[in-house]
Parts: C-alpha cells; structure tokens; sequence
C-alpha cells in the first residue's frame, strides 16, 4: 500500500503541483471567501437587524455594489476551488492517511471547508436563477450557518499551515524535477533508498525489506510523462477562467459589462417599464387584489388612521428621485422613480421623527409580505411610495398600484402591492 500511494503521488506531479501554487491559489479564494462572508454578513443584517442596528443611506448605490460583488465573487470561486483542488489532489495519496492530531485536524478542516463551499457556491448560484423548489431547505438561513462554517474551517486550516503559507507566501517555489531514466536497482541501491525513504523503512522493518526497497527504487527512477502544465500556463488558464465567468454573468450586476451578460439570469432594460422583474404579479397572486378598484393605502399610528386611495397618493406632492432596484440574486438596475414622500405619509398620522414602519404587502403566503424600516429609511428624502417607474404608472408586476422604495436596500424589502403603513413607536 505504501508503495502504490507513493507511486500514484509521484504520477501526479507536475511543476504546477506545489506548495507555492497552493499558497497562491489559496490566497485568492481566501479572499474571495471572505469578501463574500463580510458582504454576505451586510445583506443578511439589513434583511434581519439586531435592534441596535443602524444603516447608511448613502451612497444610494451602497447595496447594489456590495451584493453585487457578492455575487461575482461567489461566481470566481468556482473556477478557484477547483484549481485549489487540482494543485493539492496528490496530497489524497499520503501514506499513511493520517500521521498525528495535528494532521488530522488539518484534513479534516480542509475536508469540511471544501464540502461546505462546493455546496455554498453550488445553492448561492442557484438562487441567482430562483430554483428554490430544488432546496429542501430554507436557503437564506442554510446559506447563512454554511457561512459560518466555512470561514471556521478556513481559519483552522490556515492556522495548522501557517508555516507552510509563510514560507511560500512570496517565495518562488520550483516543483521536484521528475527523473525520466530507467535504472535498475541494485541491492546497496535499494538500501540506501529504504535509508533515504521514512515510508520504505517503515514497511522493511516488517521483513519485507528486499521486496520493498527494490520497489520503492523502481517507482523512483520509473520514467514518467513531460509533464505538460507550466506553472505559467497553469495560472494563465485559471485566470481565463476567472476572467470568463465574471465577464460573462456580472453584467447583471454590473452595467459596464452588460454587453457580455450572457449567462446571467437577468438582462438590464428588459422586463416591464424597462426594468427586469423577480416576482410576478401571478406568482403572488394579486392578479385580482391589485387592481381592484376599491384599493387604498391605510396608513395608522396608534389609534390615528389615514385612508389613502390611488387618486389621494397622486394628488400629494410628488418627487421624483433616481435610486437602484437591487436584488439579493445579484442583479441591479438605476431607475426612475415618482410617487410621495414616505415621511409625509408618517407626518399625517402623528409619527414621531425616530419612529420605524411595518409596511404590509398584498401577497399572501411570503416572508416578505411583511417588511420592517428603521427610521434612517423612513425620514431619507428619497424614500419614497412609488407610483410610476421610468415615467410611466407602475406595471403590475412592479408593484402597482403602490410600491415602497428607497436608497441602499434590498430588493426584496422595496415592498410591492402596498396595502398597509403601520407607524411604529
């Protein structure tokens, strides 16, 4: 068995297989890791606040850029792990598996990190097609914990290896030169290799120390394939790779490379009002609630009530203000939008200047049906109840006939089909 993992180990080996490679790789896809933790960390935070939790308004493009890099970061990974997992495959084949605790607890963690983030990436890409019927769980809570998760493994991983990483962290390593003659191995031959080899003395101790030594001698000078991965050519692959999955999907997040989404679920401009769509009106089912006529708007604090109809809304003051829809998917646009100010809404029913709203949609049967807003958005200026969007009266599947929206914020809290506003204390 020693034998045969020390021969498949040195099958494997290429000049891109080494500890400089995995240091460099490594670094990039910690750091992709952990953009896409801290920015993960923001747009769970503004989807769950803790109590003392306050928000910037601006930059108005603040969640658009975070989520957005979330996402392309997410999206760089794939190709990064996998090359991770090419550089360090021969290291599968360590005779014996398992040599101390501490070499446990570094396969474990690298074991643990690797499976968590191939299934993190794997449902976070998924998501940013909507394919939740494939989860049989409650994606953004797994999503979270798995966060957790893999940034614990990564950390205990790179504690056991920081030797290792510093040495390489900007040292020029170069890969073991492979012998490519065939020699045959003599007696002495094969007892100074037993000498030179941990692995060969550990089996002849056994008494098959002929046996082994001569076979250990064999797979050393055995000839081996040019290996034909450069260091170079190998990095120059991965960053292709990097560079082509980026480009090819972060037009939705980004509209300098609009013109080369062409794997991205959303495309910028196009839906209704010239703005794509991530709910429709038929999936939460207001088709009929939307639009009847009998519609409005209540707006309460405390016992203090105002009953706004379509007509009333667009009769108040209107503003009009240039802010981002931008989803949690990744995807984000610049629109126009006209409607009245929220806090005018609040000030006609008495809301004091600190207080926060409940904001109640239409849909049924969604965990954002029912949206909270600290007082930083309620006050911002450019809060508002949007009526149109890019000139034109709100399509239904944008919100008609009432939707909030506001600058920094996710998508999913611009609340669409807008029944009720709830001051609260």
């Amino acid at each position: 068995m020693h034998a045969l993992l020390h021969g498949t180990r040195r099958s494997l080996a290429t000049p891109s297989r080494n500890p400089r490679m995995a240091v460099v790789i490594g670094r990039l896809l910690g750091i992709a890791f952990i953009v896409c933790f801290l920015t993960g960390l923001y747009s769970h935070f503004l989807q769950d606040p803790l109590p003392w939790m306050v928000f910037p308004t601006r930059p108005i493009w603040l969640y658009q850029v975070s989520q957005g890099i979330h996402i392309t970061a997410g999206i760089a990974c794939f190709p990064l792990i996998l090359a991770k997992l090419y550089i360090v495959f021969p290291d599968l084949f360590q005779s014996p598996p398992v040599r101390s605790f501490t070499h446990f607890l570094e396969r474990a963690s690298i074991a643990l990190f690797v499976a968590a983030s191939l299934v993190q990436i794997t449902i976070g890409l998924l998501n940013t097609f909507q394919f939740y019927s494939l989860f049989p769980f409650a994606f953004r809570q797994t999503h979270y914990a798995l966060s957790f998760v893999i940034i614990g493994s990564l950390a205990i991983h790179i504690a056991v290896k920081l030797d290792i990483i510093s040495r390489h962290w900007r040292k020029r390593d170069s890969a073991p030169r492979v012998p490519r003659t065939l020699t045959v191995a003599s007696s002495s031959e094969a007892a100074s290799d037993q000498a030179a080899s941990p692995q060969a003395a550990d089996v002849a101790g056994s008494g098959t120390r002929g046996l082994t030594g001569r076979v250990f001698a064999w797979i050393d000078s055995a000839p081996q394939p040019e290996p034909r991965a450069s260091r170079r050519g190998f990095l120059v692959t991965v960053a292709i790779a990097v560079g082509t999955v980026v480009t090819l999907t972060a037009g939705q997040s980004f509209r300098i490379l609009d013109g080369t989404n062409l794997f991205a679920p959303r495309k910028k401009d196009i839906g209704p009002n010239a703005v794509p769509v991530n709910r429709t009106a038929r999936a939460a089912k207001v088709l009929e609630s939307a639009v009847d006529p009998a519609w409005v708007l209540t707006v309460s604090n405390g016992t203090t009530a105002r009953v706004y109809t379509y007509d009333d809304l667009r009769a108040m003051q209107q503003y009009d203000v240039e802010l981002p829809i931008s989803c949690v998917e990744g995807w984000s646009q610049m629109a126009s939008w006209r409607g009245p100010r929220l806090r005018d809404l609040v000030d006609s029913v008495g809301g004091d200047p600190g207080a926060r709203i409940t904001a109640t949609s239409l849909e049924q049967g969604s965990i954002y049906a029912v949206m909270d807003m600290g007082p930083e958005f309620v006050r911002d200026e450019l809060t508002l109840v949007a009526l149109q969007l890019n000139g034109a009266p709100l399509d239904i599947d944008h919100g008609y006939p009432a939707r909030m929206i506001a600058p920094a914020r996710p998508g999913v809290l611009q609340t669409k089909w807008l029944s009720s506003i709830e001051v609260v204390a």
